[in-house]
């Protein structure tokens, strides 16, 4: 081959190469060329339908495409997952993912229809939020030592519900931590499970703030302790568990993340993130979690998120096995 030749083969590699981030960065402006459809693991209603409608609506004004919110529930959030984890990795399809379907399946589950690292890019954290110990208003708890005795008293006479991952394990860890026995009442949908605890039907319910927190202004529920080391500004009178019950070692919180199947392009992820960005970004959304929900926006780049979930699902599997907890 002559010297001129090669010259001029190497010449058009590195043009071809150069041009390559100039192409990604179009793509990410002209991606996507529709609707992305986005995946609610659980039920409408349900603080992850709550946060994924909000952020969906205003995720648009950067993609130029509407982000349609389907629910998927079931199983603990584990089949709309599935969902994701199969569907093809153009970025078109998306997962409003939290502690239960990222972080606590594998410990909580024999049989887990996909794999929480592998199957799945993070594109940026979303929110975080507490999670509140309930009772019917017209409980005859006033306060979280009192439930706590009675159930001391009387193993398994009192029944809790969960309808999530992180609610079971919120209500397991604060009864091994204390040393009582309560009995497992599973729901499919936290709406559901706040209907029967209003009604009487189970007497505990630890879930997140976003969906006590109606129900509690409406006079219909009282909440006798947060999951968090710090009290909620909505609710600045009802201490931590840690305090109330005096287990110093109890600290839980529910979150959410944005993902995508693994494989997902670059330039999708870029954009995707840029939108759930602008969405954290935007004060009327802000106002809205954290003012009436009790949520901290989390929203960073997806190297954070994949930081972040990591560690969490160090800190899940050893809550879950602390708590006694054995996978079904």
């Amino acid at each position: 081959m002559a010297e001129e030749e090669v010259t001029m083969r190497r010449r058009d590699l590195l043009a071809g190469l150069a041009a390559v981030p100039l192409a990604g960065g179009a793509l990410a402006q002209t991606w996507p060329p529709g609707p992305v459809r986005a995946i609610v693991p659980f039920a409408a209603g349900s603080a992850t339908d709550t946060v994924a409608r909000l952020f969906a609506e205003r995720m648009r004004d950067v993609l130029g495409q509407p982000v349609v919110v389907e629910n998927r529930a079931g199983a603990n959030g584990l089949l709309g997952a599935e969902a994701v984890a199969r569907a093809a990795p153009d970025g078109m399809t998306v997962l409003f993912g939290t502690n239960s379907t990222q972080a606590a399946a594998n410990a909580l589950f024999r049989r887990v229809p996909f794999n929480m690292e592998a199957d799945f890019a993070p594109v940026s954290m979303i929110a975080s939020v507490p999670l509140l110990v309930a009772v019917p208003a017209n409980s005859p708890f006033r306060t979280l030592p009192e439930l706590l005795a009675a159930a001391r008293a009387r193993p398994e006479a009192i029944s809790f519900a969960s309808a999530s991952a992180s609610q079971r394990v919120a209500a397991e860890m604060l009864a091994a931590q204390a040393g009582v026995k309560l009995l497992h009442v599973p729901y499919r949908s936290s709406p559901q499970a706040v209907q029967d605890l209003i009604a009487g039907r189970v007497d505990l319910f630890v879930a997140d703030q976003a969906v006590i927190l109606p129900p509690v202004q409406a006079g219909q529920l009282r909440v006798l302790g947060v999951t968090t080391r710090t009290r909620s500004p909505q609710l600045p009178d009802v201490p931590p568990v840690a305090e109330a019950a005096q287990l110093p070692d109890y600290e839980l919180f529910a979150w959410f993340a944005l993902m995508v199947p693994a494989g997902t392009p670059a330039h999708a992820i870029q954009r995707l993130n840029a939108a759930v960005r602008h969405a954290g970004a935007d004060p009327t959304l802000r106002a809205r979690l954290a003012e009436g929900l009790g949520m901290q926006i989390m929203t960073g780049t997806p190297e954070e998120a994949a930081a972040f979930i990591r560690a969490e699902v160090v800190k899940w599997t050893n809550a879950i096995r602390a708590a006694g907890i054995e996978p079904e």
